[in-house]
């Protein structure tokens, strides 16, 4: 993930995956045929479309809808998913500011009487502020 072309920063969504490898070949097996690993979502800047992609799918830190995410992420990586769920947002401290000057702007959206609730409300405590480098890694 660029993280150098937000000029608020940069974050991504940190899942993890557990998927299957299922053999195109019945004289061909795997073992194990079962996997786990890390999906990286890139977070839409605050304010532009895709942003409240937090909002819609998440609560308390949790999908939403776990049926739907292991389908969207069987579709992106082309394996059978297994399991999926949410570890944390990681974000730079500019992208932070940026989600909490969003948020703070729509609060009646959140239904919630400060930002930091309405952080709670949808990441639970899974926000981790890192600091990426030039090439997005950490």
């Amino acid at each position: 993930m660029d993280v150098s072309d937000s000029s608020k920063g940069g974050a991504r969504y940190k899942l993890r995956v557990r998927f299957r490898i299922e053999p195109a070949q019945p004289e061909v097996s795997v073992a194990p045929d079962e996997f786990e690993t890390t999906l990286y979502r890139a977070a839409d800047p605050p304010g532009a479309d895709g942003w409240l992609f937090f909002r819609d799918h998440l609560w308390r830190g949790n999908l939403g809808d776990e049926t739907y995410f292991r389908e969207v992420a069987a579709d992106a990586l082309g394996v059978p998913v297994v399991s999926i769920s949410f570890s944390e947002l990681e974000t730079n401290q500019a992208y932070l500011d940026a989600l909490r000057d969003a948020i703070g702007d729509q609060l009646g959206t959140f239904k919630a009487d400060t930002v930091d609730e309405a952080l709670k409300k949808y990441f639970g405590s899974s926000i981790h502020v890192v600091d990426f480098d030039d090439r997005g890694g950490r």
